[in-house]
């Protein structure tokens, strides 16, 4: 045995050493195939005799830990953030207070302010022990088995007289990984990253550990902590201390003597930056010397002896070719702005988000314009304005107008009163599928037990589902079903049992389902009870549905306009073609009891009935509830702590009654 602990030892060291060199040097000296085989073999040995296994084995490096939550931990010494500054003027000031709080002129180190997530890693007699985020600088995360799936950093030091070592470093994900991630999410119909910082910040924090190993996370170590059994005087000594410890250190850092050689480092940053694979948003200016930095010491939340220098955005002029249209998941009409190519930030970008026509009348974008580009964050491209003096280059204009037709399934587009946003209502438009298909197979609505988000992503990529009734129509594609990932007999029989019995559920749920705008569960029952049919709601006038109570102009035109669309009328005919209930099927309204007719609105708290038991009560004797008050409110019940209901009432003159007073009426 104590041969083949040796020979593990063996194959660990060398296949860390293979790593640095890889994913620290750049300057691999084995080949893919002499490392995976080697790795196999490390595999083997550990498999058959996994109490041989150790923290810091290469095969962590691929995950495998689940975690239900992340445990909190406590930095021993905080990892506290920065100053901003945002001008030569601003960095020459921070030089100034420095030496004139230290009586001489410190040297400075200027390093690359990484944009990623920071951490703290503690290692104890020469092995990782944890890793845990920022957090709050003084409480984060312990991500661990995380963090040792991030190859460039070491699982092991190799230094016995280092007892204890806990170094700082800025997690995050490079350009390449960050693209091949967002293809991957589209693909399967997931959000996309905004940018690379929110990507690395959500992989670090996933609870299974091998979906962070899937992200080509890496890290810049660029402080430490602390530090028992060596000593060192500088940051600079610091940083080559952990650099020989197999750290990835601050790339290309520079030790500088006066405020100039500052600043010519931080312009060379700069200058530098669009040729980097990752993202940076700044430069850090340090004290060099540690002892100098204890006598400066810190505010409460930043270190005297360091700021951030903050770039501004890089700006770039292009010319407007077009603005198209995306229809986003919601039914969202988005204009596009369709440019001449422009090299901005690091990348190529030929399209930006123009938002809503607020924003471009706000800015007085026009077809044709030159327009000045931002990458917002360095990564989302923005349109913040027109090239004025351009307009007399005898280029022609033309105002945008928002197509009143989706220009995907030509649906009616509408936009709300008091809303920047114009949207498609068309129920069968397939840019909106998968949101409308979620919605209403959803608890409130037909509730469609196991028919969540994740199977109607599935069933949409396997093409089993094209419209809102072909959820009816599973039945017959048990085969197509059975090809799927993780559907079982059971699972399956499961699932067409819960949609066979949706069928029979009460007809408001199946107007909910639809997802009219302005209509939630509560106007759903109400159309329900009041019209009793499909048939009779789409036939209701505007002037029937905007004398219900709560129903004002805007929400009666969205049902009116709903029911009248093509889309609608052959949804619907294909649900009750395939046996979905379209009747309200018992009179569930009251027809006498004590509040018949009355129209009550509770307000604060009761003295002994929540609010739905006040409601019931009110229903159950045949009154109706409403919440807002109004000209045709009968009666305010109001609690303690009645607030605006309660003025709008007294304003109006409608009779405000107390708990006892609505018991008393109800005759309970």
């Amino acid at each position: 045995m104590s041969e083949l602990k040796e020979k593990l030892e063996r194959i660990k060291k060398i296949l860390n050493q293979w790593a640095y060199e890889y994913y620290v040097l750049d300057t691999p000296t084995a080949s893919d195939y002499e490392y995976d085989e080697l790795y196999r073999q490390l595999v083997e040995i550990e498999t058959e005799h996994p109490e041989l296994k150790t923290d810091d084995s290469p095969t962590h490096r691929v995950g495998g830990k689940i975690l239900d939550k992340f445990e909190k931990f406590s930095h021993n010494v905080p990892l506290m953030s920065l100053d901003d500054v945002f001008s030569k003027e601003e960095v020459f000031a921070f030089c100034d207070r420095v030496e004139e709080a230290l009586g001489y002129a410190p040297e400075y180190v200027v390093e690359q302010k990484i944009d990623g997530l920071s951490v703290g890693v503690t290692y104890e007699n020469g092995v990782m022990t944890v890793g845990a985020t920022r957090g709050d600088g003084v409480v984060g995360e312990n991500v661990t088995s995380n963090l040792k799936t991030v190859r460039s950093l070491p699982l092991n030091i190799d230094d016995e007289k280092i007892t204890r070592i806990v170094v700082r470093g800025e997690v995050f994900m490079p350009h390449k990984a960050f693209e091949k991630l967002n293809e991957a999410c589209e693909k399967a119909g997931q959000n996309t990253f905004a940018n690379p910082r929110n990507a690395a910040a959500g992989s670090l924090r996933q609870l299974d550990s091998k979906i962070t190993a899937s992200r080509s996370l890496d890290i810049f170590v660029f402080n430490l902590q602390e530090l028992e059994g060596e000593a060192v005087e500088t940051h600079s000594g610091s940083l080559e201390l952990m650099r020989r410890l197999g750290f990835k250190i601050s790339p290309d850092y520079k030790v500088c003597k006066t405020k100039e050689e500052i600043w010519d480092a931080i312009c060379a940053i700069g200058d530098a930056r669009a040729r980097l694979d990752y993202d940076i948003d700044g430069a850090v200016i340090k004290v060099d010397s540690l002892a100098a930095r204890e006598q400066l010491g810190a505010t409460t939340h930043a270190p005297r002896w360091a700021c951030a220098y903050k770039f501004p955005a890089e700006r770039k002029n292009t010319r407007l070719i077009d603005i198209a249209v995306q229809v986003g998941r919601t039914g969202v009409l988005t204009p596009l702005a369709v440019m001449e190519p422009v090299f901005i930030a690091g990348s190529t970008v030929s399209k930006a988000t123009l938002h809503n026509t607020d924003y471009i009348e706000e800015k007085d974008i026009m077809i044709g314009d030159v327009i000045t580009l931002i990458k917002a964050g360095d990564v989302i491209p923005a349109v913040i304005g027109v090239v004025g003096e351009a307009r007399n280059d005898g280029y022609l204009r033309k105002k945008f107008e928002m197509p009143n037709r989706c220009p995907v399934c030509g649906g009616p587009v509408v936009r709300e009163e008091g809303e920047a946003a114009y949207r498609c209502t068309g129920i069968e438009c397939p840019a909106k599928l998968a949101r409308s298909l979620e919605h209403f197979v959803s608890k409130d609505a037909m509730n469609i037990d196991g028919f969540g988000t994740q199977l109607v992503a599935a069933l949409l990529d396997a093409g089993l589902i094209k419209t809102i009734p072909d959820i009816y129509t599973l039945g017959g594609k048990r085969e197509e079903l059975a090809a799927m990932e993780r559907m079982g007999e059971k699972s399956i029989s499961n699932l067409l049992a819960a949609i066979e019995n949706s069928k029979k559920n009460d007809f408001y749920r199946l107007i909910f389902g639809l997802g009219i705008r302005n209509i939630g569960v509560k106007a759903s029952k109400q159309l329900a009870a009041e019209f009793g049919s499909v048939r009779a709601i789409a036939n209701a006038t505007f002037e029937a549905l905007s004398s219900l109570d709560d129903f004002g102009d805007i929400t009666a035109e969205s049902v009116v306009s709903f029911f009248r669309d093509s889309q609608t009328v052959h949804t619907l005919s294909m649900l009750e073609e395939l046996g979905v209930n379209m009747t309200e099927t018992e009179q569930k309204k009251a027809s006498s009891g004590a509040l018949f007719g009355k129209t009550f609105v509770l307000t604060g708290t009761l003295p002994t009935m929540t609010r739905d038991e006040a409601k019931r009560l009110i229903e159950s004797n045949g009154g109706k509830t409403s919440d807002s008050v109004s000209k045709k409110t009968d009666y305010v019940v109001a609690g303690e702590a009645a607030g605006s209901k309660l003025a709008k009432a007294q304003q109006l003159g409608v009779p405000v009654l107390d708990e006892a007073a609505l018991l008393e009426m109800a005759g309970d």
